[in-house]
């Protein structure tokens, strides 16, 4: 008689590295939070070369939402894997309609991790981007379908290097963060001593950032709460101009960027606390929502966000430009993993506006941390 292996314990789970804790990459801290507040932006697209934290900053990201799921979706998988399945027999038998669920349905309420997006099958990132924009996801198979829940945050990384996804993909994929090697020798010493801390003693590391770790996702908990009430942080006719302006400067195509970068602006101002939705968050993510849109050759404004590594200003951004004038005062130029714009013409004067990235985590500045 043959005896059964004995039940093994489920292994311990490693820590995770803070999310108060990360340094380095305001940006992309900005943009995860956004995404988190209100997961209709559609997710975030970070680009970057390797080592620079994406999976950790989307993995402590997840660990500020309650009871929020963490879902990597591997690059070998099916569409089933992703979607689910119906279990067709049982359906024709005249019983329930059973659905077998995907990674879709577990990554519901959490956050869901696409690392090397750009070299996924484009009839994968299609259910992906349809399911982050829409909260649902319909299974269909010979007339039967099932419909379920799948609201999550979509992050996506990728290295230009190996590749780039469709402009019609690109335009799909809410934010946009593009990550440069950290070049300052302190900032970088920071951010290496500050992950041997973390390797050598992880309770002692997250103790030590436990308020902070509390403070934020109390913070985000009260902001995602504001942009669902009804009525809450409504927006004038001026949000309205400064947002198309700046579209419009940028030569997005269609009015995808314009409903985006609304959203973003509201999620953060919801972030903000303030009562209603300014100029002036427009402008401090204008950046997120149209760099991986602006066509080659619109102008770039001056102060832009530059990449991980260069100094970037931690003020608050200025405010929005005057009825008439935003037109002449926003835009950017096309960034790294572009076509080459051939037939541009030479560069002329226009009116900037500088975009700063604000200070994100209370008592510091929100960021990536440099993964070991």
């Amino acid at each position: 008689m043959s005896q059964s292996a004995p039940d093994l314990p489920a292994p311990d789970l490693p820590p995770l590295f803070p999310f108060a804790a990360i340094a380095g990459q305001p940006a992309l801290c900005q943009a995860l939070l956004l995404a988190a507040i209100d997961p209709r932006i559609g997710g975030v697209l970070v680009e970057g070369p390797r080592g620079t934290a994406k999976s950790t900053a989307a993995r402590a990201l997840a660990e500020l939402i309650e009871g929020a799921p963490f879902v990597t979706l591997p690059l070998g998988a099916s569409l089933e894997h992703l979607a689910g399945t119906l279990d067709l027999q049982q359906a024709l038998a005249g019983h329930a309609v059973r659905f077998a669920p995907g990674l879709l349905a577990r990554a519901h309420g959490g956050v869901l991790y696409v690392d090397e997006i750009n070299l996924l099958p484009d009839a994968l990132v299609d259910v992906l981007l349809d399911a982050a924009a829409s909260g649902v996801h319909v299974v269909e198979r010979d007339g039967i379908s099932h419909r379920h829940a799948a609201r999550f945050v979509l992050v996506g990384t990728m290295n230009p290097e190996e590749g780039q996804l469709r402009p019609q993909l690109l335009d799909r994929l809410g934010l946009c963060v593009r990550l440069g090697n950290v070049a300052d020798l302190r900032e970088r010493q920071a951010i290496v001593r500050a992950r041997l801390q973390f390797e050598a003693d992880p309770a002692a590391f997250r103790a030590r950032h436990a308020d902070r770790q509390a403070a934020l996702a109390a913070r985000l908990g009260a902001a995602r709460e504001r942009v669902q009430a009804p009525g809450a942080l409504p927006w004038s006719d001026a949000v309205l101009q400064a947002a198309g302006a700046l579209c419009v400067q940028a030569q997005v195509d269609g009015l995808r960027a314009d409903l985006v970068l609304l959203r973003a602006a509201r999620a953060w101002a919801a972030w903000q606390a303030d009562a209603e939705v300014t100029p002036r968050h427009v402008q401090a993510v204008a950046e997120l929502a149209l760099a991986h849109r602006r066509k080659p050759g619109a102008p770039q404004p001056a102060g832009a966000p530059q990449p991980a590594g260069a100094p970037q200003p931690m003020t608050d951004p200025p405010a929005a430009p005057a009825p008439g004038a935003a037109a002449a005062d926003a835009g950017g130029a096309a960034g790294p993993g572009h076509e080459p714009d051939w037939g541009a013409m030479p560069p002329e004067p226009t009116g900037t506006v500088r975009l700063a990235v604000p200070d994100l985590l209370p008592g510091g500045t929100g960021a990536a941390a440099k993964k070991a």
